[in-house]
């Protein structure tokens, strides 16, 4: 294992470097929240494709994939709907350039509106941050087996991620997923062929798998399948970190180049994610991977490629990749929400006084703060898929239908997208409690949050906008303009 501590330990080690490096210009509010809305396109589309695929990806989607074959895919769709409409909102988005969600929300509805996306920001970015301190923690234990535990990993990953964001925030977290970026990508395009390779070659791996593991819905049914690619979706839509990258952006175009490169590279990436685990299950059917199948990359990477020195090397790029993606994600996951804390709360209410050194402590603060909640939320959890799914909906259902109003629906009032947030909020967060399972027809009460959630947040949106004055012009012409 001397080889894959030895990637491991140049990938921390760059990226402590990229962060240190740019800690030197960090010296403003905007420096450290939007990168001083310097980032080129090119810069974007790596953040932006690192930001995306982590542990939900890498783990809850290669579960899928090992489980029902190239069917999980649908998870992976549904982000790829959503950005072919991100296309036409990310100049708009840019044009806005704030610094977070609930500036959009309160500038296009009121200040009600600011706090209840805080909260759910806070709910669903630090779920996605627990889940890939969790992954982490499984690739440290796959490699150390006998030192690192799966739990003990969670801490190490912990402590990496909280240091690496705090340092330069959304400088920092730009130009690591650049390196990143080109690290994952290269590295998964060239460990597949050669995977296909080791299992005997496609046709094999057809007799190995079940012949639903090469069909559309597979074992699905489309339920089942719009469940993976409703809240999927919607995440990507209302996205802040998203969001956040575009208020980052050198200007408008780009933006919007960004998010061509960005489609291009998600649609390779998480097809190669998928295709990789499906390869996985038919090398390793049965072992330790059968009981733990979200582990399936990482396994594959330490156990399907061997026989020469050069296929070992692939290998342990493929794990450090991966794990360099985890953090990667972690680091988006977790700098996004503590910006909500300062921006949204500490400037906006408690000091708006407050100067860019106050700020820049109070942000690193509230990185280590909330790296520790969501510590103590990967502590608490087992199933990746069934959190990123919780994640996803509480986003879907909560924010993404208010800010797509706010730049496409002139009749959407403030009080509609209060209701809309506390109702698609409350409705995902309770959903799974004992009121909900003792008191609805079991083939209702299991269904996932997403339905019930979005159909609820939706009417409140449409009823209550109609049952409100409609809001001033002067309300909407920062969202409807070009």
């Amino acid at each position: 294992m001397t080889l894959y501590a030895v990637v491991l330990a140049i990938i921390v080690l760059t990226l402590l470097t990229v962060s240190l490096a740019r800690v030197s210009k960090v010296k403003t509010k905007a420096d450290y929240l939007v990168a001083g809305r310097s980032l080129p396109a090119f810069v974007l589309v790596f953040t932006l494709l690192s930001s995306w695929i982590g542990s939900g990806s890498l783990l809850g989607g290669a579960e899928n994939a090992y489980k029902h074959g190239f069917a999980a895919l649908w998870q992976g769709g549904g982000g790829w709907a959503g950005l072919a409409l991100i296309y036409f909102i990310a100049p708009r988005a840019r044009k806005f350039a704030q610094f977070t969600i609930p500036d959009l929300l309160e500038a296009r509805y009121n200040q009600t509106a600011r706090v209840l996306g805080v909260i759910a920001v806070l709910f669903t970015y630090t779920a996605i941050t627990s889940y890939q301190f969790i992954g982490g923690g499984d690739i440290l234990h796959l490699i150390f087996p006998g030192n690192i535990t799966a739990v003990q990993g969670r801490w190490v990953i912990a402590a990496f991620v909280i240091l690496f964001t705090a340092i330069a925030g959304m400088s920092s977290v730009a130009y690591m997923d650049v390196a990143i970026g080109l690290l994952t990508t290269f590295t998964m395009i060239a460990a597949l062929p050669v995977l296909i390779h080791q299992a005997g070659g496609w046709s094999a791996v057809h007799v190995a798998l079940p012949a639903t593991h090469f069909q559309v819905l597979g074992d699905f049914t489309l339920i089942q399948g719009l469940e993976l690619f409703l809240p999927t979706c919607l995440l990507m839509l209302g996205n802040q970190s998203m969001y956040q990258k575009f208020f980052s952006a050198k200007s408008e175009a780009d933006a919007t180049k960004a998010v061509g490169g960005w489609i291009v590279g998600t649609v390779i990436l998480e097809s190669i994610i998928v295709a990789i685990a499906v390869v996985g299950s038919a090398l390793f059917p049965t072992g330790d991977v059968h009981d733990h199948p979200r582990e399936i990359l990482a396994y594959t990477g330490l156990h399907g490629l061997h026989g020469s020195p050069i296929l070992m090397l692939l290998g342990a790029l493929l794990v450090g990749a991966i794990f360099a993606k985890i953090i990667s994600t972690a680091n988006n996951y977790l700098f996004s929400p503590s910006t909500n804390l300062v921006n949204d709360i500490f400037v906006r209410y408690l000091k708006p006084e407050a100067g860019n050194k106050q700020i820049l402590l109070v942000s690193r603060l509230m990185v280590i703060a909330l790296g520790g909640w969501a510590l103590y939320q990967a502590l608490h959890t087992e199933s990746v898929l069934k959190k990123s799914l919780y994640a996803y909906t509480i986003y879907s259902a909560a924010l993404t239908p208010v800010i797509l109003a706010a730049f496409y629906w002139k009749r959407a009032t403030a009080w509609a997208a209060v209701a809309s947030i506390g109702t698609g909020t409350f409705v995902t967060v309770f959903w799974d409690s004992d009121f909900i399972h003792t008191r609805l027809p079991r083939i209702v009460s299991e269904r996932d949050a997403i339905f019930p959630a979005l159909i609820a947040s939706l009417l409140c949106l449409v009823i209550v906008s109609f049952a409100t004055p409609r809001p001033s012009e002067e309300k909407l012409r920062p969202f409807l303009e070009g």
